[in-house]
């Protein structure tokens, strides 16, 4: 039975979403609870789990679609254990039913004495065909292959029929999940070589080259080029060449000569699929010993693959000093400067080993110069399509690239949020420098008491408390305007957001109730968010009700910044870098001193410049003299 699922209600006044990623696909199996799309509101990343066990059988969105609320997002058809067992009853039946036939059908042709193995067909009692005489040869094998387990379970051992086999995608990196499709360097119905590259992974950490376990036959290629592919999920099948084993029982290791992860393994399951017919592999010169069997394609990674389209250059032309004759970018850059000088003294001389790879595909050399006339003009062609007219200069690849990305996800809630701030709010910035020196040694002083209690405790809690206390005395701070611009909204809760810079673009989760929170329980919140948001998993909760935000924009470095509020909040400050700087004291010695500067944006509609630097000179005084907030603790 299918059932579709109906997008519920993920927020209060949201009737849309964005499809962020499906993180199965049509006819994956899925459990009950197991996450299937991620989904991102105007205010958060939401996780949508399966309400119950089955297959998927279809996804009502692509990925970057609006999906409505209260309409279906996926269909899943849904286990039915009676339904089940019926179907396995009925197909228990059918291969009785089948064998019994068949053995029959034997028996009756191998009693009649004037029929023999080399007939092609044996004739019935009414004169039709019964079965082939090759059939007859293959029952009693047949026979001994089809079992019936007497509790439901249907064992085929049909061996040598050619089913396609899931390439399961390995662990290709220590934490990483997935990766992203560079190239694929095979297409569906072409024949492949034992440890020939199949396509070239993107992780976090490396570029990453997917061999082929066995040969065989591309089936379906799961992924697009440019998607991400899940890490212990079907990459590829394939149907393999007769008489290999499953992959499920073999390893092959993975190209990870750019990981630094080391070698990693993969493991296949079985799929069951139609048969495939392959053309047979192509011979291919090489530069090495012998030849090799492979596909028509070279070998190269997508850089260099880059670097010849950007000079119209067919890779198979450029002889590889690489392992099993892969394309390398220092035998390319050399192909290409050949080129160019070659075109710019109007001699067309090329590298020996590119001359060597012309001779492999058919062209004689016949000429003064060590060239054929085809394969003169040949070069020349590529020669006058690279590109530059410019003699004496050094080949340098290209490294930007025009493209257009579609703004996505998390990207593009930040850019209306941005937006609506700034065409809206009238912003004004306040700069000024905090002496941190006495903030730092407390720190270190209750660091390592924090730490036994299971916090790391940093200079933030101290900051978002200091903040707090300051905005009891300043509440328009923590305050909001209405859309008319006729009323003040004074928030009874001190919510402050914390910029974090995650994978998926900046978010801003919120800390609930500073006010009323010890430095540990700040520091637990601190810690626990920025992991969530770094991960991309932050709670819906933890991302709405802000009412002040802090980017520690030094963390990265910076020094000052101009932030840009996050609009319903009337304000935002910037932590700069700490600098350990020389400053006069008040005996006008010269003293080392942290200093830490900080840039305050305000809303000008309802904030003034005395008012933040007055806010800022209590927050800072705070800060500058710890021991000052003891005598505001409530």
């Amino acid at each position: 039975m299918i059932k579709d699922f109906i997008l519920p209600d993920i927020g209060e006044g949201i009737v849309e979403c964005e499809l962020v990623e499906w993180l199965v696909s049509e006819g994956d199996r899925i459990e009950e609870d197991q996450p299937i799309a991620d989904v991102m509101t105007d205010k958060a990343l939401v996780q949508i789990p399966a309400p119950f066990a089955g297959r998927v059988s279809k996804l009502y969105y692509q990925q970057g679609e609006s999906a409505k609320v209260h309409e279906p997002l996926f269909a899943v058809e849904v286990d039915e254990v009676d339904e089940v067992d019926e179907v396995v009853g009925e197909i228990k039946e059918a291969v009785v039913e089948t064998r019994g036939a068949l053995k029959a059908a034997a028996d009756q042709a191998v009693n009649k004495g004037n029929m023999t193995v080399a007939d092609s067909v044996f004739q019935g009692d009414d004169g039709g065909s019964v079965v082939r005489s090759e059939e007859i040869q293959a029952i009693p094998e047949l026979t001994q292959r089809i079992d019936i387990d007497s509790d439901s379970t249907l064992v085929s051992g049909t061996d040598d029929l050619a089913v396609p086999e899931n390439f399961i995608l390995p662990d290709i990196g220590e934490g990483i999940v997935e990766c992203e499709v560079i190239e694929w360097l095979v297409s569906e119905g072409e024949r492949i070589a034992e440890d020939q590259p199949i396509a070239d992974v993107m992780t976090d950490k490396a570029l990453v080259q997917i061999p082929a376990p066995k040969s065989g036959v591309i089936a379906q290629l799961f992924y697009a080029q440019g998607e991400s592919a899940q890490v212990h999920q079907p990459l590829y099948s394939f149907v393999p060449d007769a008489g290999q084993s499953p992959s499920a029982n073999e390893a092959s290791p993975v190209d990870t000569r750019n990981s630094p992860s080391g070698d990693t393994r993969f493991k296949g399951a079985p799929l069951k699929g139609a048969h495939l017919k392959g053309a047979p592999l192509k011979e291919v010169p090489f530069a090495g010993n012998g030849t090799r069997s492979v596909s028509s394609k070279a070998l190269a990674s997508p850089a260099v693959r880059r670097i010849a389209r950007e000079h119209n250059i067919d890779l198979c032309q450029v002889s590889g000093s690489g392992r099993d004759g892969r394309v390398l970018k220092v035998d390319m850059l050399e192909y290409v400067d050949h080129l160019k000088q070659s075109s710019a003294a109007g001699n067309l001389h090329v590298p020996e080993k590119v001359v060597a790879r012309e001779s492999a595909n058919g062209l004689s050399m016949t000429s003064s110069n060590g060239l054929s006339e085809p394969s003169k003009e040949k070069v020349k062609a590529r020669a006058h399509t690279s590109g530059s007219h410019t003699s004496g200069l050094k080949v340098r690849p290209h490294i930007l690239e025009q493209r257009i990305e579609k703004i996505r996800g998390v990207k593009a809630v930040m850019a209306r949020q941005m937006t609506l701030s700034a065409s809206t709010i009238p912003h004004f910035t306040y700069g000024d420098e905090v002496d941190v020196t006495a903030l730092l040694a407390l720190r270190a002083q209750l660091k390592e008491k924090a730490e036994a209690r299971g916090v790391r405790l940093t200079l933030m809690p101290f900051i978002m408390k200091a903040l707090a206390m300051a905005i009891e005395q300043y509440p328009i701070i923590n305050s909001r305007i209405n859309d008319d611009v006729s009323e003040i909204h004074y928030q009874d809760s001190c919510n402050i957001g914390m910029a974090v810079d995650s994978k998926s673009g900046l978010l801003v989760p919120n800390i609930k109730g500073v006010e009323n929170l010890s430095m540990l329980e700040i520091g637990a919140e601190v810690q626990r968010i920025t992991e969530a948001a770094r991960s991309g998993r932050v709670a819906q909760q933890d991302l709405q009700g802000g009412t002040v935000t802090v980017s520690n924009i030094g963390a990265l470095g910076g020094t000052y910044a101009v932030p840009v509020i996050n609009a319903p909040q009337v304000a935002i400050v910037a932590l700069g870098k700490i600098q350990r700087i020389p400053r006069f004291d008040d005996q006008g010695e010269i003293v080392a001193c942290s200093i830490m500067n900080v840039s305050w944006s305000g809303d000008h509609r309802i904030i003034d410049g005395g008012t933040i630097a007055r806010f800022s000179g209590l927050w800072q005084s705070y800060l500058e003299d710890p021991s000052l907030m003891l005598l505001d603790l409530s």
